[in-house]
């Protein structure tokens, strides 16, 4: 199975900050989630470990559940790269994936801040199935960065790229 790999970029008109704190807390994540998947955080986590602490390690099992009531995936949710304020890197292992990458970068802009998703994941089974859905749903989570922070300017630049 090939690798797939897609990036999705939007402008919010928030403070670098402000949008930190949100991407990284159970509740940002929740809300960019929401209705579509429910995240089943460990019990007690509030934020992911903004500063760092714990790379590298499963902050514990998640179920991904579909509409907040169906379990479709387990995770191991694991960080293993944080740069405070700017920059997270989200790896965990996946039962529905060989491999999972996820990472978001946070940068002044303009106009507000600027947000980008790099993804970089091997599905088990159905890629090209898998694929639209991982689209579909980072389209919907930037959707929701717009709403909620009244973005000016957005732009999700699906990309899709196979090995050599």
């Amino acid at each position: 199975m090939s690798t797939v790999r897609v990036a999705f970029q939007s402008k919010v008109a928030t403070s670098p900050e402000e949008l930190w704190d949100w991407s990284t807390s159970v509740r940002g994540v929740d809300a960019e989630m929401a209705p579509v998947l429910k995240l089943d955080f460990p019990k007690g986590m509030t934020h992911i470990p903004r500063d760092g602490s714990g790379l590298g390690k499963p902050l514990g099992k998640c179920k991904f559940l579909l509409f907040g009531i169906l379990p479709v995936d387990l995770s191991r949710l694991t960080f293993v790269e944080v740069e405070p304020g700017r920059r997270f890197v989200e790896q965990s292992p996946l039962l529905s994936m060989k491999s999972w990458r996820h990472e978001r970068t946070i940068a002044p802009g303009p106009d507000g801040t600027e947000v980008v998703d790099r993804l970089e994941f091997t599905p088990r089974f159905a890629p090209k199935m898998v694929t639209w859905f991982i689209s579909k749903f980072f389209q919907h989570r930037h959707d929701v960065l717009r709403r909620v922070f009244r973005e000016r300017r957005a732009t999700a630049r699906p990309q899709v790229a196979h090995p050599a």
